[in-house]
């Protein structure tokens, strides 16, 4: 478990390739956020060779060699981006530089897979879709509190089997821990960063969609503040948000900064997904006061009542089939729409958010 904070989460699963090894071949080029190993992590499970790193940062690529010690390190951007045996390109450059390193990496006929949050404009967000109608190239996106966590996984498996009927309504929590003194300067700026929900809020509307099976939605309000970080005055360290889907499902979320050093985890993460026929509780990182495991999932149904710890026991199959997508050009592992939609409604709640001066 991971007990400094949510930039440093990268699970490890159980290794499931898809491919032959060598058929799928990526490069890291970004390693400001340490969802870089997440990303790698599952990729490489899935039966993806790293062949190269790439950082202005040497001090970050010695660090990534040391945890995939098969890639080479390039010299520069270009060399990855010209090489014609890379099929994807990884990232978690800061946020605000992400769309012009992805349009950058498609429009030399690759892939992209890059951390939330994607992209921190709609003007970047209009870019990126030109450029993949132009070139025909993938936009993955990192949405790690759903992709990357067990009880999540379980989740969308028992509300496509039917267990609690329709989706109506999803609440998420989002807290993190701050942890200021290991952040990078860049964490502190709103216009690096784009700001509380467009960065951490991205998972919450992402998971909204994604339960309820909704294509878009309605920000009918949001919030942010910057409550106790005085120090950083282009900080937020709380975010809201309402939201309504085409479907008629409503969502509520809240991010934060504020998850106190007694939690045994960086963030004690939960959602609560209500349907027509039952209600599903995650918690997705730790049961507090009792266990440390998280992956807990709680199902209520017209069945009864059930507690089931998944972790272990469902993996991470986003990132096979991420990687069969690119290799066969479907759509599987998330549609392109749906991961542009998430990032497209998280820009619009930062950007109409109601500021609490406190």
């Amino acid at each position: 478990m991971q007990k400094a904070d949510g930039m440093n989460y990268a699970p490890q699963g159980k290794p499931q390739p898809v491919c032959q090894r060598g058929e799928f071949v990526v490069a890291a080029v970004g390693l400001d956020h340490g969802h870089i190993y997440g990303m790698c992590n599952g990729l490489v499970e899935a039966g993806a060779v790293i062949q190269w790193v790439y950082d202005p940062d040497p001090t970050k690529v010695a660090q990534f060699v040391r945890q995939y010690p098969e890639a080479r390190v390039a010299t520069s951007e270009a060399q990855v981006l010209e090489d014609p045996a890379v099929h994807l390109v990884a990232s978690a450059k800061i946020p605000a530089q992400r769309a012009d390193l992805g349009i950058r990496v498609m429009r030399h006929d690759k892939d992209y897979f890059v951390d939330k949050a994607p992209l921190t404009t709609l003007e970047q967000l209009q870019r990126v879709k030109e450029t993949i109608a132009r070139t025909d190239r993938k936009y993955n996106v990192y949405y790690s509190e759903r992709l990357h966590v067990e009880s999540a996984v379980f989740a969308g498996e028992l509300i496509a089997d039917g267990a609690i009927g329709r989706v109506v309504q999803v609440l998420g929590t989002g807290p993190h821990r701050m942890n200021a003194p290991s952040r990078p300067a860049w964490f502190f700026d709103r216009e690096q960063y784009g700001g509380i929900l467009c960065d951490i809020g991205s998972h919450q509307i992402e998971q909204f969609l994604y339960f309820t099976g909704a294509k878009d939605a309605n920000v009918v309000a949001s919030k942010i503040a910057n409550y106790a970080h005085k120090a950083y005055p282009r900080f937020e360290d709380f975010g809201d948000a309402t939201l309504v889907a085409d479907n008629g499902a409503t969502n509520y979320f809240r991010v934060d900064w504020f998850t106190p050093d007694g939690l045994r985890t960086w963030g004690d993460g939960r959602t609560f997904i209500l349907g027509t026929q039952g209600y599903i509780e995650l918690r997705k990182y730790i049961d507090v006061g009792r266990d440390e495991q998280g992956d807990q999932v709680y199902l209520v149904n017209q069945e009864g009542e059930y507690h089931i710890p998944v972790h272990g026991r469902v993996g991470y199959p986003f990132f096979g089939a991420l990687i069969l997508d690119c290799l066969n050009r479907t759509e599987q592992a998330m549609t392109q729409a749906h991961a542009l939609k998430a990032a497209e409604l998280s820009v619009q709640a930062q950007a109409q958010a109601e500021v609490i001066e406190q």
